[in-house]
């Protein structure tokens, strides 16, 4: 039991999370390609990141800060395109990349997991979703709700964090296989990440 939260409940809520997961959506796709440009640790730490950015929302919700950024569409707007240039501009510096750079994800790892979570944190609709999804599978006699929050929230990053770099994983040893595509593969991450700002502009970001 957590926080005195009914079993049944939190089981509820893992498995709603874990079918919301396996959905392929931008976070899929992310690590993904990541893993087709790194390799499978780097598929993996992109994951990472991932999970930290959905951290960084929960911790955002709890602190009541996500509601105000759904009150305030200018706002909204300005993360969202804010994430959508970001991922332009990892389009591009893939697009640019050699084909002798295809092999250096294990020097990236680092890398991966920051860019992993400045994509999340700045998805506002992960923000939005979070705060949709938790305060359902919470209960007033269980305590704090901000408390309740972050415990849920960390569930919910932990399994999509597995799920996720099992996506990326897979990705990055299909991409090992083919390391002398490396070229090719980078152009394949470009319009990976271009398609995941274009999908941030035009729909907000939807998981």
């Amino acid at each position: 039991m957590i926080l005195g939260l009914d079993p049944a409940s939190v089981l509820a809520f893992l498995g709603a999370g874990v079918v919301l997961n396996l959905t392929p959506g931008a976070d899929v796709m992310f690590a993904t390609a990541s893993g087709v440009s790194g390799g499978p640790r780097v598929g993996a730490a992109a994951a990472l990141g991932v999970a930290l950015g959905a951290l960084w929302h929960t911790i955002l919700a709890a602190a009541g800060l996500s509601a105000l950024l759904a009150a305030f569409p200018l706002a909204y707007d300005a993360v969202r395109y804010a994430g959508a240039a970001y991922l332009l501009w990892l389009a591009w510096k893939s697009w640019r990349a050699g084909a002798a750079q295809g092999g250096e994800g294990a020097r990236r790892l680092g890398r991966a997991v920051w860019r992993g979570f400045v994509t999340n944190a700045l998805n506002p609709k992960v923000a939005l979703f979070i705060l949709a999804l938790l305060p359902q599978f919470t209960a007033p006699e269980a305590g704090p709700l901000w408390a309740q929050i972050l415990a849920l929230g960390a569930l919910f990053a932990a399994t999509g964090f597995f799920i996720t770099a099992g996506y990326g994983v897979a990705a990055g040893v299909a991409g090992a296989k083919l390391t002398r595509h490396a070229r090719l593969l980078n152009r394949v991450s470009a319009a990976v990440y271009a398609a995941l700002a274009l999908r941030l502009v035009l729909t907000g970001g939807q998981r």
